[in-house]
């Protein structure tokens, strides 16, 4: 798990407000891409957890300073969509948007997510630009 540029200040105003991701992939190399192409924007903060059980144990702790989970649908063990289900099922949680994302682009997968209340879908592999401009709209 990595928790990286966290502040508990406040912006001044006029500041855009900063936002905490929490990235959620079983792959190494996709959790650090990830993280550098948000840190692109000065507003987003990130946590990486490479399994289910640890993003939920952040989850727990960090729950209300979280904006959006980055969640990927195929994970050894427990798998996102699960993840996806319990998020929006708890009431402290459900307020987090939560994007899937996996190399699977079938319809019938992305049915089921926006079913589950996923906020969105990206399909592996995506640009960094791409998934930077996504997760601002999501945000904004």
């Amino acid at each position: 798990m990595s928790d990286k540029n966290l502040s508990e200040n406040d912006n001044p105003k006029g500041q855009n407000k900063r936002h905490l991701i929490l990235i959620v992939d079983d792959e190494p190399d996709i959790l650090n891409l990830t993280e550098k192409f948000l840190k692109l924007d000065p507003n987003f903060d990130t946590i990486t957890s490479a399994n289910a059980k640890e993003a939920m144990s952040v989850l727990e702790e960090r729950y209300h300073d979280i904006s959006l989970i980055l969640l990927d649908v195929m994970m050894p063990g427990r798998s996102g969509m699960d993840v996806l289900r319990q998020i929006k099922a708890e009431e402290r949680y459900n307020h987090i948007k939560v994007i899937l994302f996996t190399v699977k682009s079938f319809n019938e997968d992305i049915q089921k997510g926006n079913a589950l209340g996923a906020d969105g879908y990206i399909i592996k592999p995506f640009s960094g630009k791409d998934l930077l401009k996504f997760v601002q709209d999501k945000l904004a």
